[in-house]
């Protein structure tokens, strides 16, 4: 207990953050010390969405749900000071890349993690190539897996980014706001489904893991958060038009209090051709990924009229 006195950890700050962190979960006490002095050196940043997590042990249970079955290669989405890196760093079997846009963190992770400086990117996920991030000896793209704690007000954004490599990123493990990722979970009947989750769930299976407090956090947010596990499914792709598909899905969400019927209408076809169908009453919410195929190949089969003409 001395070797972890006050006095000593504010004189050896580095030489703390790289020992053991799991030593600190025994006693509750130098665990809440631990994590103070660690999570003292990088400010956490509103405009950047920064609330750094401050329990070791849901960070390690977020490294562990990760599973190298598909890939070995990982991506950690803003890392900040590392709390969850250092568990992910520890694995053989992974073989890690950090993406922060945060240069103070930036500095932070060159400085306490022996991390190759190439495998620390200073960037924005969300303009990111992910084809130019893991190539193989010939210079082509190879798949793998996105872990981390997503900025809440960015977190649907990242989400859509990878939607756009789907083929590239077989798995997600990653901890947002909880309404988000009970909503990307969620199955059609349930009020929480969304966009997000049919277009997710379209190519992905999705799994909430578990619920993590406010007071874990650095500084704490106004809600809880959820972790989930995103993982590939065997779907290449849908059997409709996939624009056409993507407008839909949108045009009947953008008013989902509404029938199919009145909230539809925001895409030109030939509306009278399916008003008599069953989904024209109900609503978005209800309609599975495959009724929301089958309703797509309904609107492209019924074009308006004066498309019809030409």
């Amino acid at each position: 207990m001395n070797y972890f006195s006050p006095s000593w950890m504010q004189n050896n700050k580095k030489q703390f953050i790289k020992l053991n962190h799991e030593r600190c979960t025994r006693n509750n006490f130098l665990y809440l010390r631990c994590n103070h002095i660690y999570m003292d050196k990088v400010k956490a940043k509103k405009y950047l969405g920064q609330h750094f997590l401050t329990d070791l042990s849901i960070a390690q249970r977020i490294a562990d749900a990760m599973t190298t079955e598909r890939t070995q290669n990982a991506l950690e989405i803003g890392p900040g000071m590392g709390v969850l890196t250092q568990f992910l760093d520890k694995r053989n079997d992974v073989k890690l890349r950090l993406v922060e846009i945060d240069t103070e963190s930036v500095e932070y992770l060159h400085e306490h993690f022996s991390i190759k400086s190439e495998d620390i990117i200073e960037a924005d996920f969300l303009k990111m190539k992910l084809d130019e991030l893991f190539l193989d000896a010939d210079g082509k793209p190879q798949i793998f897996s996105v872990i981390g704690n997503f900025p809440y007000n960015i977190s649907s954004q990242i989400f859509f980014h990878i939607l756009d490599y789907k083929d590239l990123v077989p798995q997600v493990v990653c901890m947002l706001q909880r309404e988000v990722a009970k909503r990307l979970a969620s199955g059609p009947g349930n009020k929480d489904y969304g966009i997000l989750s049919v277009f997710l769930q379209a190519y992905y299976d999705i799994e909430y893991l578990f619920t993590v407090d406010e007071n874990v956090f650095n500084p704490p947010p106004k809600v809880k958060s959820g972790v989930i596990r995103v993982v590939r499914n065997n779907v290449d792709h849908l059997d409709c038009n996939e624009k056409l598909f993507r407008m839909v899905v949108k045009a009947t969400f953008n008013q989902r209090r509404k029938t199919i019927r009145n909230s539809i209408r925001a895409i030109n076809f030939d509306h009278e051709a399916i008003k008599d169908h069953p989904f024209m009453q109900r609503r978005p919410e209800t309609l599975s990924v495959a009724e929301f195929v089958e309703l797509t190949n309904m609107v492209e089969a019924n074009p308006a009229k004066e498309n019809k003409e030409q």
